[in-house]
């Protein structure tokens, strides 16, 4: 086995290790699980960090697969999806997977242009990108045998379907009230001063013991 087979499987593997932990570090920061164990400063670094490293470990990737001989991998093979004659359905995967995880990581560059919620919403293609690489190393890589690989995959599907279910679920139930609020009391309809004056006045004109002014 040559050393540039190795470095294409073991770059394959730490992409999808690095996206992995990416997405479940979004979701520990989204579902406050964590709660102030660590400052959100350092968890937003850590996860851009991890978002950085799985997109360079999938240029490696590609780049020696590109040099490789055991399949034939051009540039239009590695960027075009549906163009490889080696499995095309999950190797297309793999590309659109690269695709999205260099869109994630370049908005961390361009949020305070794009602005808090068009950067959410790009971020909500991490779910994709991360099923998509599953696939693509599920179908196309050549570990998808090894039951180390297999028991990865499978613990970290769990984790993401469970902290998205968590995401869900905060985000169906209604907002805490604050603590030490008090209900606002209800506005009771305005009264006529005028009318009432003169019911008054009219009340005092009676004869005492009289029921009614007839």
């Amino acid at each position: 086995m040559s050393i540039e087979w190795l470095v294409i499987r073991g770059s394959g593997l730490a992409a999808f290790a690095l996206l992995a932990l990416a997405t479940l570090w979004g979701l520990f920061l989204s579902t406050n699980i964590l709660g102030r164990a660590v400052k959100t400063k350092s968890l937003n670094w850590f996860h851009e960090s991890l978002s950085i490293g799985a997109l360079l470990a999938t240029v490696v990737h590609m780049v020696v697969l590109a040099d490789h001989d055991y399949v034939e991998f051009g540039l239009k093979e590695l960027f075009l999806p549906g163009a490889s004659t080696y499995e095309p359905v999950a190797v297309a995967w793999g590309i659109m997977a690269f695709y999205a995880l260099f869109l994630i990581t370049a908005s961390f560059y361009v949020k305070k242009w794009i602005g808090q919620s068009a950067w959410r919403t790009i971020h909500y293609l991490a779910f994709g990108t991360f099923f998509a690489a599953l696939l693509h190393g599920a179908v196309a890589g050549t570990d998808r045998g090894n039951p180390y690989v297999v028991v990865g995959y499978a613990v970290t599907v769990v984790l993401v379907v469970f902290l998205t279910v968590v995401r869900w679920l905060q985000t169906q139930a209604p907002p805490p009230r604050a603590r030490g609020a008090r209900p606002r009391p209800s506005k009771r309809p305005a009264v006529d001063s005028t009318r009432e004056l003169a019911a008054a006045k009219a009340g005092d004109a009676l004869p005492e013991g009289d029921a009614s002014p007839t």
